[in-house]
């Protein structure tokens, strides 16, 4: 059965609407995290993950706690990671698993946020966790180690010594194919924190090991789009990506970069989120910068349903009562204009999953109706 998708362009006066293809990074991959959601959602494990597929999705985000997983020492329980992962792999989602948080017996002081005394207790977690989930291939290590709130004292020497080269170590030697992502930033350090370009340049003088560098790129400043906005200092936001190729490109030539979370909080219900036009707006906007950026693999969306907590992140593709926001079609279906000269407007989109070529017709607003502009379209392999 042929399936056509109308990709509709909204503007002002009658127009010939055009779309653009240019040259991406090699295979994109966009996906989302929500742990708590995925974990304790509504309704059953199943059709949540089948939920994030229905979107076109093709990775989820998965934190894994050392801290629970391994209580003590040799002792593991993989009950909630061999639900959660073997739910993802079953439906054909590709986990990304982010190894975090520091059990007590492995630290002087007992918090999850203090690396560990010895870097070999970590390496063989890391090993053990990938032998026992052979088809992850995916992996981060820690979690914004640039902020306090995650890695106490911040230090990028003590995160390559002991976290990220022993788990690169104890992954690669039970998978050898497995892709490792170091970093794991976030946009700005903070208060007792370190700027991502900071801490980049740390972890190369500490001679780090990574496939991938992984970066959070959320936008910090009033105002701030995927394509405008920042600084020019050494905070890093989808903004400036450009920058962040240019930090990476120097520490680790032949790393890929990975943008392991990012999001627009939307008003309602956050008084500081952005409404949820522009929620939608920006999430399709932030597909088309990742797709025209090189050596950028994967954009990972923070949050399917908004935290009741007002205190905490409001982002999700759907209110905390389940409704969805206009960016939930934004997800599935991301559309963003390019360019417009006159009557002509150029877009950019994608009609996910991008597992093959899809037929598309292209509509526009012509005053008082939708009309059809050239005919039936064929999109490439992935859908662009």
């Amino acid at each position: 059965m042929r399936v056509v998708v109308a990709l509709v362009v909204a503007v002002a006066c009658a127009c010939a609407a055009t779309t653009q293809t240019a040259r991406a990074a090699a295979d994109v991959r966009f996906g989302i995290q929500d742990d708590a959601w995925l974990e304790a959602g509504p309704g059953k494990l199943h059709d949540r993950v089948a939920m994030i597929k229905g979107l076109g999705l093709s990775v989820v985000r998965v934190t894994l706690d050392w801290n629970e997983t391994e209580p003590s020492q040799g002792d593991y329980d993989w009950s909630r990671a061999d639900r959660l992962l073997g739910a993802l792999h079953r439906q054909g989602l590709a986990p990304l698993v982010t190894l975090w948080g520091t059990p007590d017996w492995a630290s002087a002081s007992g918090l999850p946020n203090a690396p560990p005394t010895r870097g070999s207790d970590f390496q063989r977690f890391a090993r053990a966790v990938a032998s026992r989930y052979p088809y992850v291939r995916y992996w981060t290590i820690w979690n914004e180690p640039n902020k306090v709130q995650w890695l106490k004292p911040v230090s990028p020497s003590l995160y390559v010594t002991r976290l990220l080269n022993p788990g690169y170590a104890g992954i690669k030697a039970a998978d050898p194919l497995a892709k490792v992502a170091g970093g794991v930033t976030a946009p700005r350090g903070g208060k007792g924190g370190m700027t991502p370009v900071d801490f980049i340049h740390g972890m190369a003088r500490a001679g780090a090991h990574l496939d991938a560098y992984a970066h959070n790129p959320y936008p910090v400043y009033p105002g701030d789009t995927p394509y405008s906005g920042g600084c020019s200092c050494k905070v890093i936001t989808m903004a400036t990506l450009e920058r962040l190729l240019t930090q990476v490109g120097r520490a680790f030539p032949r790393a890929r970069i990975w943008l392991t979370e990012y999001a627009y909080q939307t008003d309602p219900p956050d008084p500081y989120g952005v409404s949820y036009a522009l929620q939608a707006r920006y999430i399709a906007e932030a597909a088309r910068r990742v797709f025209t950026a090189p050596k950028v693999d994967m954009l990972i969306q923070y949050l399917f349903r908004d935290e009741p907590d007002l205190a905490r992140w409001q982002s999700g593709l759907e209110t905390v009562r389940g409704k969805a926001k206009p960016s939930m079609d934004a997800m599935m279906l991301p559309l963003t204009q390019v360019s417009r000269r006159g009557r002509r407007t150029t877009v950019w989109g994608q009609v996910r999953p991008g597992t093959g070529p899809r037929e598309y017709e292209l509509q526009s607003w012509n005053g008082s109706r939708w009309v059809v502009n050239g005919g039936l379209h064929e999109t490439t392999a992935r859908g662009y």
